[in-house]
């Protein structure tokens, strides 16, 4: 009596490769706490208290080394989560690393490049403190909810709870939370922005409206 077996080849899904980034921006937040104690203690408490928006709302920290740790760590968390998404709605792989990669670089780009084209508009205009200080509070809480999404990331990769509601809820949460900060740093600086609202709507429709509506025709388009 002859007994067949089928054998079906098992396919082991690669996921060292995001274990070792998931553990380098832990890693880079230790580093930031470590080395800029204090620092961190009132970044922590960003969303209860505008403490550290009022100690280090000068322009000089948009570049400093504890600004650029959490920019890093934004990137990382903000590329994973934009990669579950894709993968969410059968765009990928979500151990695809070729695809995380592109994602990180594009996203650096983009950053990049709209802080660079700000700065030239800044300077044009001789607004550029005002811009930088704007940027700096943005960035502060943008980097926030990057290091709160990053543990969302983790467990979002790691686990089966990608469901529409979960991530549609997260998408509508960051977009709101987005929308506060934005009014918030508008009324921080409304007295400023009256005495410049041409150059401040010139900056909101070229640099901060513009921007994303050309990434959402690429997408719709493709």
């Amino acid at each position: 009596m002859m007994i067949l077996i089928d054998l079906h080849p098992r396919i082991v899904e690669n996921k060292d490769w995001a274990t070792i980034v998931f553990m380098l921006a832990l890693a880079l937040v230790v580093l930031a706490k470590t080395s800029f104690e204090n620092r961190f203690n009132d970044f922590v408490r960003l969303l209860v208290s505008d403490k550290y928006i009022k100690i280090y709302r000068d322009s000089t920290n948009l570049l400093s080394g504890f600004t650029i740790l959490f920019f890093i760590v934004n990137m990382i968390s903000l590329s994973f989560f934009i990669q579950l998404v894709l993968v969410h709605f059968g765009y990928g792989l979500k151990t695809d690393w070729i695809l995380f990669i592109r994602i990180f670089t594009l996203l650096n780009i983009f950053i990049v490049c709209k802080f660079l084209v700000e700065k030239i508009v800044g300077t044009s205009f001789g607004v550029e403190e005002f811009i930088e200080e704007f940027n700096l509070q943005k960035v502060s809480i943008r980097t926030y909810i990057g290091m709160l999404l990053l543990p969302v990331s983790i467990i979002l990769f790691y686990g089966n709870y990608s469901t529409n509601l979960i991530i549609l809820g997260i998408i509508f949460t960051l977009f709101i939370i987005n929308a506060i900060t934005y009014l918030v740093s508008l009324r921080n600086y409304q007295n400023l922005l009256i005495s410049n609202l041409f150059y401040f709507i010139l900056y909101l429709c070229a640099l901060e409206i513009a921007p994303y509506y050309f990434i959402y025709y690429l997408i719709k388009k493709n």
